[in-house]
């Protein structure tokens, strides 16, 4: 893990620090699909409440910031019923979390986590191609791009970009 990171199961609680972490990443449009004007409620569903998701913090531990959201993650099945041995992950890690290792820290346990829950596999169905720090991060941790969607993300500075598919054995 990253020094002076820990990670546990998120809290309703925790909502203002995770919204502090998203809400930059939603806004800029740069790697999710989200809208970029997601409302809050909106994205409280969608990452707190989505059905079959777990749902991590990564907070401080540091004596001068202990207990801050760095970053948060969810994962859940990719797809219901006969795909749900495949898990599929979201991550972020918010401008306090940037340079800290929480972003592989947060992965690891998610992976771990997924393999613990009985998921078999982990498969991200929309990295988008220009996010190349997401790319090597998963890319280093065994992930492999199995396909690139083109034109699929439409990148507010890049125009439209692809989509990687990518996929981990567990």
């Amino acid at each position: 893990m990253g020094a002076g990171i820990e990670i546990r199961e998120a809290t309703a609680d925790d909502w203002p620090g995770i919204w502090k972490a998203l809400e930059p990443t939603f806004r800029a449009g740069e790697t999710y699909t989200y809208p970029r004007d997601i409302t809050e409620d909106n994205a409280f569903r969608a990452w707190m409440a989505a059905p079959g998701a777990r749902v991590l913090v990564a907070v401080s531990a540091r004596p001068k910031d202990a207990g801050m959201i760095l970053g948060t993650a969810k994962y859940l099945p990719n797809h219901p019923g006969a795909g749900s041995h495949v898990a599929n992950a979201s991550f972020v890690v918010g401008p306090d979390g940037a340079g800290r290792g929480t972003g592989r820290t947060l992965a690891r346990a998610v992976l771990d986590g997924a393999r613990t829950d009985g998921f078999r596999a982990m498969q991200f169905n929309a990295v988008v191609e220009t996010n190349e720090r997401a790319v090597r991060l998963w890319q280093s941790l065994g992930f492999e791009v199995l396909a690139t969607v083109p034109a699929a993300f439409a990148h507010p500075t890049r125009g439209l970009v692809g989509l990687h598919v990518m996929y981990l054995a567990l």
